[in-house]
């Protein structure tokens, strides 16, 4: 039997963070909070439960065997740099969109192409960059809901993005492969017009669905 890996969810004391660490550790998976202060992600843990621990970013990166980033874009460059040191060898999944305040509803790509070529670059080529978790409602994730979103996942490496697309499940949201990390560009750029959807059209968390009948890859 294969012993599920260790999660560590950086920025968990956010909204998405939040969400993801507490779906993931309901299903029964290990998951360590990570913030700046340790005693913050503790506190977070603690008022989650389902036996999450809280961690300052860093302890918690060298902690897990696998990262989930969940930072604003403005924090991206100084939580990867805090990591860094800690995730040689492991698969990270950068969440990262680069939003811009105030203009949040148009799309603003940085100059790398996206957040996630980003990320690979301030990481370098010791880490495997998933990205992943761009287009669902943290405030719908937090519940326990059933959520009507598809993730997409992006990634060089199909095998890592086999193990997202697992951790999207583990979530209850059905994950999908949408190929190279490069492609991680059009789910970003997607978000500002998913937020303009929701302000538009009063959505309460707008989500994109993939129609068609889908036949599961050989991983």
């Amino acid at each position: 039997m294969t012993t599920q890996k260790t999660i560590a969810v950086i920025g968990g004391t956010g909204h998405l963070g939040s969400a993801l660490a507490r779906r993931w550790a309901k299903a029964g998976r290990k998951v360590i909070i990570g913030s700046r202060a340790a005693e913050s992600a503790q506190k977070a843990a603690a008022e989650l439960g389902f036996g999450l621990t809280g961690m300052a970013n860093a302890d918690a990166a060298q902690a897990a065997d696998l990262i989930v980033v969940t930072v604003p874009f403005a924090a991206q460059a100084a939580t990867l740099a805090d990591i860094a040191p800690h995730v040689t060898g492991k698969i990270v999944v950068d969440t990262t969109v680069p939003l811009m305040p105030p203009k949040v509803m148009q799309v603003q790509l940085p100059a790398e192409g996206s957040a996630a070529l980003r990320a690979q670059s301030l990481l370098g080529e010791g880490v495997t960059l998933v990205s992943a978790f761009h287009n669902v409602a943290a405030h719908r994730l937090i519940t326990d809901d059933e959520i009507a979103c598809d993730i997409l996942v992006f990634g060089n490496d199909k095998a890592a993005r086999g193990e997202v697309v697992a951790l999207a499940k583990a979530a209850g949201l059905r994950g999908l492969h949408g190929g190279a990390l490069a492609n991680a560009a059009a789910a970003e750029a997607l978000t500002s017009v998913l937020i303009f959807l929701n302000r538009t059209y009063k959505v309460d968390g707008a989500g994109i669905q993939i129609t068609g009948t889908l036949i599961e890859p050989e991983v």
